[in-house]
């Protein structure tokens, strides 16, 4: 499993370019008796409804990730300032006072237009001329890394180191929900994400170019040879995963904050869900997603916030020493 291989050495070398965060906090009440919070079928009910929120966020993004290394085996380490740049190109829109003022809806479907734009045009200026002189699939990984360093120091130029809102949905009452709650926000931003994965789903498996991205995917010299047209559809997964890397942007920076180095900061996670599902399955990505939001969460209730993500990880390595070629990859013979 070459490929596979190839991807985790990848995400073996993000891990040691993180930075690392290492701030902790306790809090205690000396002399004074600690009112009771709530129990911990509560806060386990109400980290499974984050989890789930942050699992589709992370899975609207992974996905075309997934889809660009299907297509053509790249393991795109800029994928995640495609995620910063649709929050940011959104915040412009929205905030900014050198930007119209639009409202959020709006400046969300600028922004994700903008984000499929922008793949097309890296496909079209980077990749296809690189693909067109046979350079190597390690090679391209490196041109990922340096596009990577570039968009974000661009980002950082233009959009500055401070943390960002949205002037829309800022501050909302919560929605009980027993025990737990969320507000009317959140649950719009999963069901809006929930409904952009089923319409994935549904391109995927119901329209022409939908039919031929998976032909691509599965074998590439078979679907060109029975007359598709490969760099066509290799364009149009640039272009849908930029969008829907934009699209996570937003979602991302509306419940959290906006900053600029916030997609390299969720990349990881994307890696993660990509491998846990299966690497080149689009399916696998949202499922292992979804699965690595949910553990992030749920670890919270034991464990602190800070490590969240060194659990989800955790979870990754335990999946694929029991089946590694993830929830819903395909075993492959070496040889």
């Amino acid at each position: 499993m070459r490929h596979q291989r190839l991807f985790v050495a990848a995400l073996a070398l993000f891990l040691t370019v993180l930075p690392a965060a290492g701030r902790t906090a306790a809090d205690s009440a000396q002399g004074e008796e600690v009112p009771r919070g709530p129990g911990l079928g509560a806060r386990a009910l109400q980290a499974l409804i984050d989890g789930i929120q942050f699992g589709v966020i992370i899975a609207i993004t992974a996905v075309g990730l997934s889809l660009i290394f299907g297509t053509i085996h790249l393991i795109n380490f800029a994928h995640g300032e495609l995620v910063t740049i649709g929050a940011t190109s959104a915040f412009f829109l929205n905030v900014s006072p050198a930007g119209p003022g639009w409202h959020l809806g709006l400046a969300a479907l600028a922004a994700v237009a903008f984000g499929a734009l922008l793949g097309a045009a890296i496909d079209r200026g980077v990749w296809r001329p690189l693909r067109a002189r046979g350079t190597g699939l390690i090679n391209m990984f490196i041109v990922t890394i340096g596009l990577s360093l570039l968009l974000r120091h661009v980002v950082l130029v233009l959009y500055g180191a401070r943390p960002g809102s949205y002037a829309q949905y800022d501050i909302q009452q919560a929605i009980d929900l027993g025990p737990a709650g969320i507000t009317p926000r959140d649950l719009t931003v999963t069901l809006l994400s929930l409904l952009t994965l089923l319409g994935v789903a549904v391109l995927l498996q119901r329209t022409r170019i939908g039919t031929a991205i998976r032909a691509v995917s599965g074998n590439r010299d078979l679907a060109e040879a029975s007359g598709i047209d490969v760099q066509r559809v290799v364009l149009v997964v640039w272009m849908l995963g930029g969008a829907l890397a934009a699209l996570g942007g937003v979602f991302f920076g509306l419940v959290e904050v906006i900053t600029w180095d916030m997609g390299f900061k969720l990349l990881l996670l994307m890696f993660a869900g990509v491998i846990l599902g299966g690497l080149g399955n689009a399916y696998g990505a949202m499922a292992g997603s979804l699965v690595i939001g949910v553990v992030a969460q749920m670890s919270t209730l034991w464990f602190p916030v800070d490590l969240q993500y060194a659990w989800a990880l955790l979870a990754l390595i335990v999946v694929l020493l029991v089946r590694p070629q993830g929830i819903l990859g395909r075993a492959e013979r070496i040889g």
